[in-house]
């Protein structure tokens, strides 16, 4: 793997020239009826951790939020939201995807592994398709934990992607995919993706070879959280065409709570 500095910055140059065309997905899913999937779906994760509580008496961070998706459905319900990505052109999107709720929320440039905040600062993180992208997952986790209060709920929701890239039948699921797509005439989704490009970045991040979400209930466990997996979340939020796109990569929900034996620091 080439150094963080190279990997960093191949990967904020891919991001950024994707920043628009990543955008009108997201606008596209906020238009249509996977915004209320979604919703449902984290107001039923982060009800359970926090039953007695009103989402206006939650923080929440999103983390690597890309275009706003996230973001803008928690604003909405009423939740005290804080985005975050570490391209300002990702950003400058989600701002514009956010409309009448971006003044409710806190939009700032930050490095996922490098969070510039302080301890036991949220109640709640979630994370979108990011982990599997990042140079250094464990250290991520590392600082998730850290910015959680004790008792903090992390909604992970992410896929084995791009695993094609080093395993056989991986690499058969995904061409069995592409043929499938085809047959069922649904979109292509990286119609408009630098392939080659994402190939190239993504041979180089570690989860690539790794098996999920075991390799995450190992590292969680170990940073002193309670983690469970939902590996069927994706019959729930993902609609026919992404079914069909992704059928050999299924998205998985690591939920993990932070220990309440880890103190709150002052």
């Amino acid at each position: 793997m080439q150094t963080f500095r190279q990997y960093e910055t191949e990967n904020q140059a891919y991001w950024t020239n994707r920043a628009a065309g990543y955008s009108e997905v997201n606008k596209s899913e906020l238009n249509s009826g996977q915004h209320q999937v979604w919703g449902g779906v984290l107001f039923e994760q982060i009800s359970r951790q926090y039953p007695e509580r009103k989402p206006g008496e939650l923080s929440v961070l999103d983390i690597g939020c890309g275009p706003g998706f996230f973001s803008v459905i928690l604003a909405e319900m009423g939740y005290q939201v804080t985005a975050v990505d570490y391209t300002e052109s990702m950003l400058k999107e989600a701002r514009n995807n956010a409309g009448i709720w971006r003044d409710r929320i806190c939009f700032l440039r930050m490095n996922a592994e490098q969070l510039e905040f302080p301890e036991n600062r949220f109640d709640v993180i979630v994370t979108r398709n990011l982990t599997w992208n990042l140079p250094h997952p464990e250290k991520a986790y590392g600082e998730w934990c850290r910015v959680l209060k004790p008792g903090g709920l992390l909604l992970n929701f992410d896929a084995n992607w791009y695993r094609y890239l080093y395993d056989r039948e991986a690499r058969e699921g995904y061409l069995k995919d592409r043929e499938n797509i085809l047959a069922e005439g649904v979109a292509n989704e990286t119609d408009g993706t630098d392939i080659p490009a994402m190939e190239a970045i993504a041979v180089q991040a570690p989860l690539s070879l790794a098996l999920r979400p075991e390799w995450d209930r190992k590292v969680l466990e170990r940073l002193g959280m309670e983690m469970e997996a939902d590996p069927e979340i994706w019959r729930r939020v993902w609609t026919r065409e992404e079914r069909i796109n992704n059928s050999s990569t299924p998205m998985f929900l690591i939920r993990a709570v932070k220990n309440l034996s880890q103190k709150e620091i002052s």
